[in-house]
């Protein structure tokens, strides 16, 4: 077994610190996300009106808000949000990055020129400024955020796929399925596509943080998730209005976003260590 890929692959995944700390983060993420109502002791919006601005004690974990909503069930919930956030701007950067940069590599010409100035336009300008404009076209929700978000960060996916499928497309193999009659859209799906599949893991894993940074800000600036939703961005914003009176309010979901990014870095890290040829 240790002979095999997959073998060799876990073998190695035990031994790199980054990855497994990473890992472990990430999957506590899930869990909670995935088992919610379970964890949490109560509903994300039941309010408590006898124990407003409770500080955290053996009831309350993380103390309540204004509204005596228990801060630690709040937590829990957001960890659903940010769940979505990452698979749903993950999916989208993904499709557009990669049909962009598919057809700029393979096709070149015109369709590589236009594409790639939008692509460039898209990277020149600078991702808070374009998307608070996209969130003020579409307005205000969580949904529209993410949208926003990935709009801004898709082009650096087409940039590597376009580099990798330049790369590719002059292989004997690809020059083979050509000869073969193979149509076009088949040989960029069926055998460009696949050869990059470690290259896009380590780039989704990279970009991952800064979607759930950006879509965390667009929520605190009031632009993304609204009340009564346990977004963790939301209820740093909520908690800086009571950050001298009530500072867990917004201490505990910032160290729940940090919790996060910092495990999905060390993930990428660890990946882009563990898919490198060169590092043995």
């Amino acid at each position: 077994m240790s002979d095999t890929p997959a073998g060799l692959f876990l073998s190695r995944s035990l031994k790199n610190v980054n990855f497994m700390i990473g890992f472990i983060i990430l999957l506590s993420i899930v869990l909670t996300a995935v088992f919610a109502p379970s964890i949490a002791p109560f509903n994300y919006d039941e309010p408590h009106k006898a124990d407003r601005f409770t500080a955290p004690n053996s009831t309350y974990w993380f103390g309540t808000d204004d509204f005596g909503r228990d801060q630690f069930s709040r937590v829990v919930y957001g960890a659903r949000i940010t769940l979505q956030v990452a698979i749903v701007g993950t999916l989208i950067q993904v499709l557009l990055g990669v049909t962009v940069g598919l057809l700029c590599g393979f096709y070149g010409g015109a369709i590589d020129r236009i594409l790639m100035y939008l692509t460039d336009v898209t990277w020149c300008v600078p991702g808070t400024v374009l998307a608070l404009a996209v969130v003020t076209v579409l307005g205000k929700s969580l949904m529209n955020s993410i949208i926003a978000i990935s709009l801004v960060n898709w082009a650096g996916y087409a940039r590597v796929v376009r580099a990798k499928t330049m790369s590719l497309k002059n292989m004997p193999f690809i020059e083979t399925a050509v000869a073969f009659g193979e149509r076009r859209p088949i040989i960029m799906l069926r055998y460009i596509l696949p050869n990059m599949v470690p290259a896009l893991i380590v780039l989704i894993s990279m970009n991952l943080p800064g979607t759930i940074l950006s879509t965390a800000t667009l929520s605190f600036l009031g632009l993304g998730s609204q009340p009564p939703s346990p977004d963790w961005g939301l209820a740093i914003s909520q908690g800086m209005t009571y950050v001298t009176r009530c500072v867990w309010l917004g201490v505990f979901p910032g160290l729940a976003l940090v919790y996060t990014v910092v495990g999905v870095n060390l993930l990428g890290e660890g990946l882009r260590d563990l898919l490198d040829p060169n590092i043995g």
